[in-house]
């Protein structure tokens, strides 16, 4: 399946909290598939130039992890046995057009598995995600979605464009625009947790893989759900503030300097989210409304369940409810 040149057969893409981690892992178990060490390198993300400064709670920490070099990168899939279907997952290629324009120039063959969540369920996921680790510092995660603009104009990383990058449609638009719609092929979240032995036969079908070497989809990367309070507010601002020193150390370093931070911060949490509450979801999909729109059409299938006033919880709330269906 390789080519010459160390580079990807396959990337999974489409947005954090959507699923990519999980099938990442499923994919990764196939005994024809080799995925690199690094699982998230985002190196079309960087344009073989370091990363750009972003100004968010923790962001220049994490940038020191991106691979931005091309030998790096490619050294990333040297390892790879002949004939192995190399795969890389970083969700963001979805969201960001110079990314989108970048891969599509740079790998002609590759092929595409998008995953899509409810855009909603998917912020509130990635705002829980941030608050789990203490660096959002807003407690409330309508008021976080309202002040994504001023976020974005201050530059904080792609992680915190919380309903930015769940605008579907224009992304999925450019990418089919640029690769063709035969080199792509678009999940949905709900599929991973309601029917995962079938899906990923589809997707080893899709990739030219041997169908039924994998049967499961681990758990995602959650977090538990850590309530407001002084103590969470507290030791939420000692983890941004190590965040900030933590840009001038290597990675590994700051890791292991804030994991008792993180296990306070996450102690007693509940594994299970809270509700979103009905009246601000249905704000937040009035802004993201315009878009379920175009990507209705592109696919030519409904996603009116987006719209629904109620979430329908994390992947392990849904796997449980499955699980005892």
């Amino acid at each position: 399946m390789n080519s010459v040149r160390p580079a990807p057969d396959a990337l999974v893409v489409g947005a954090p909290k959507a699923g990519t981690s999980a099938l990442h892992a499923a994919l990764a178990r196939h005994p024809d598939v080799f995925a690199p060490r690094v699982k998230e390198p985002k190196y079309y993300l960087c344009g073989d130039a370091p990363p750009s400064a972003y100004r968010g709670p923790g962001d220049a920490h994490s940038q020191q992890e991106w691979v931005w070099r091309r030998r790096d990168y490619e050294g990333l899939f040297a390892p790879a046995p002949p004939g192995a279907l190399r795969i890389e997952s970083t969700p963001f290629y979805l969201y960001l057009p110079d990314a989108r324009r970048r891969i599509a120039e740079d790998l002609p063959t590759a092929r595409f598995v998008v995953l899509l969540r409810d855009p909603v369920d998917r912020a509130y996921s990635n705002w829980m995600h941030l608050r789990a680790d203490g660096l959002e510092p807003v407690d409330d995660f309508g008021r976080a979605c309202d002040r994504e603009d001023e976020r974005v104009e201050a530059g904080w990383a792609p992680f915190w464009h919380y309903l930015r990058l769940g605008r579907y449609g224009e992304q999925l638009a450019d990418l089919l625009a640029r690769v063709g719609p035969e080199r792509v092929l678009v999940l949905r979240y709900r599929q991973l947790v309601e029917d995962p032995t079938g899906t990923l036969d589809r997707v080893a079908r899709f990739l030219g893989l041997r169908e039924g070497a994998i049967a499961e989809v681990p758990r995602d990367n959650s977090r538990p759900w850590v309530g407001p309070g002084p103590r969470t507010a507290a030791l939420g601002r000692l983890v941004r503030l190590g965040a900030a020193a933590g840009a001038h150390v290597p990675p590994q370093v700051w890791r292991q300097a804030v994991r008792p931070l993180y296990a306070a911060l996450q102690a007693g949490g509940d594994a299970h989210r809270p509700p979103l509450d009905p009246a601000v979801r249905a704000r937040l999909v009035a802004r993201v409304d315009d878009d379920i729109t175009v990507l209705e059409g592109l696919l030519g299938e409904s996603f009116d369940d987006w719209r629904s006033a109620t979430d329908r919880g994390s992947f392990s709330a849904r796997a449980a409810a499955r699980a005892t269906s």
